[in-house]
């Protein structure tokens, strides 16, 4: 008799979850996507107490997303006063380091690579003026590191002698 009791509350109690399992098991998508194209934000805080917010990704997100060949690395740039460098720091897994073709020029650096079907292009903009001879750059493991020495700041305006 207690068992009967206890197993007709058991039911009553627990017939909403199990219906509510059954709710999502019919509505779960049958065409999920799990592979690029890729969009994102990264919210960083600099120096001065700023924060930043960074879109990476080659494909905003729209009611439909783009089927791009071509994608966009995620890249961070952060300047450091102190030793007067800017690093670039980006993520380009499966690619070889002969693969990778940079071209610093002005206030901008174009990341481009190319190894089987993995594409990667960017034109990353420069927040400080570089030395442009002064670029070295390391691949290890999908991360490539460009460290690039500020350009000296040149005096603004002429100096004129007084005779």
């Amino acid at each position: 008799m207690f068992d009967d009791q206890f197993e007709r509350a058991f039911r009553r109690l627990s017939s909403p979850f199990f219906a509510m399992d059954d709710v999502f098991e019919y509505t779960k998508p049958t065409n999920i996507q799990t592979a690029g194209p890729y969009y994102g934000y990264v919210k960083t805080i600099g120096e001065d107490g700023v924060p930043h917010v960074t879109e990476w990704g080659n494909a905003k997100p729209t009611s439909t997303l783009a089927d791009s060949k071509v994608r966009d690395p995620y890249v961070d740039v952060s300047v450091n006063d102190k030793e007067r460098t800017l690093k670039l720091v980006s993520e380009m897994p499966g690619i070889e380091k002969s693969d990778i073709k940079l071209n610093v020029s002005g206030k901008y650096v174009m990341l481009s690579a190319e190894h089987g079907d993995r594409k990667y292009e960017k034109k990353i903009p420069l927040p400080s003026k570089v030395d442009e001879n002064s670029a070295k750059a390391k691949y290890t493991n999908g991360v490539l590191e460009l460290t690039l020495s500020l350009a000296k700041e040149q005096p603004q305006g002429k100096l004129i002698a007084v005779e």
